[in-house]
């Protein structure tokens, strides 16, 4: 994917991992696409050791895998952010 399609992907999976999120949505644009890359990154590192699958294009597969790893990234955050 090129870099405008990986930001259009890390906006889409930003906005609805914060969706599914219950915690108060805390960020702007920025940050959405900043946490959906992040969550297509961990994501597919898993889903590729794992299920040997992988992100390599703007489909629902892809964005299922993105959007479970932003919502990791969201849980973690706040792990971090209690412990401190």
């Amino acid at each position: 994917m090129s870099l405008v399609a990986w930001l259009v992907f890390g906006l889409i999976v930003g906005i609805v991992a914060n969706i599914v999120d219950p915690g108060p949505v805390r960020g702007s644009i920025i940050g959405s696409i900043v946490l959906g890359v992040l969550g297509a990154i961990a994501g597919g590192f898993v889903a590729n050791m794992v299920f040997d699958l992988n992100i390599s294009a703007f489909n629902i597969e892809s964005l299922v895998i993105a959007i479970l790893g932003a919502v990791f990234v969201i849980v973690v955050g706040k792990a971090f952010r209690r412990a401190v």
